[in-house]
């Protein structure tokens, strides 16, 4: 059973989230939090799977709050725009991925799905979006901890994570089966200590392993 704790200022959101997905049968609502402190501390609390987390709350917002979770929880930011000027940080604050408020309900239980069972919640085309949007007001490469322990073979891989590819266009791309790409990739974040692959697009830019312009 996966357990959901919803993070959302109106009522009425929380309340549609919650029906819909208490009527899976592998899932289940354990808590709800109208802010940011409250939805830490009923993580502390309620030890959810995953985390449906709004990043506009009055008072400690989605963004403090994603950074302030205890370790465990995988979460999900929920925005009303697929560009929210927050999505970037919040990535880089530990979330596994966002939703726009609007999604199909068939594509948010989707999406719970996938993030429990360990994957990011980044489409290629988002990727590359979100690149884009961070190569536009980019910072100076910072140095990763971990680089400096991955193979030429894992940094050049996860550069192309970072450009967005997916395991099947990196293995094409590097003429290699896709199940050796996810191995590289796998290795990369162990590594790099990097949750998913949501982490590692945010590592491939600070680093400067990906450079703004390559897309």
């Amino acid at each position: 059973m996966i357990k959901v704790l919803l993070a959302d200022d109106q009522a009425l959101v929380r309340a549609g989230f919650k029906a819909l997905l208490n009527a899976q049968p592998d899932m289940t609502v354990v808590a709800e939090a109208p802010d940011g402190a409250e939805a830490v501390r009923l993580a502390i609390e309620h030890r959810p799977d995953v985390v449906l987390m709004d990043i506009r709350m009055p008072g400690t917002d989605g963004l403090t709050a994603t950074r302030q979770m205890p370790p465990g929880p995988r979460i999900i930011i929920l925005t009303t725009f697929e560009l929210d000027e927050y999505v970037f940080e919040a990535l880089r604050g530990g979330a596994s991925g966002f939703l726009v408020k609007d999604t199909e309900p068939a594509e948010l239980i989707q999406a719970v799905r996938v993030v429990a069972a360990g994957e990011a919640l980044l489409s290629p085309s988002v990727t590359r979006r979100l690149i884009a949007e961070y190569a536009f007001r980019a910072k100076e490469p910072v140095a990763a901890d971990g680089l400096d322990q991955l193979t030429e073979r894992e940094r050049e891989v996860l550069a192309l994570v970072g450009t967005g590819m997916t395991n099947d266009e990196i293995a094409a791309k590097l003429f290699m089966s896709p199940a050796t790409a996810k191995t590289h990739v796998s290795r990369a974040m162990m590594k790099l200590h990097a949750r998913d692959r949501a982490q590692l697009v945010v590592i491939a830019y600070e680093s400067g392993l990906v450079k703004p312009g390559w897309l």
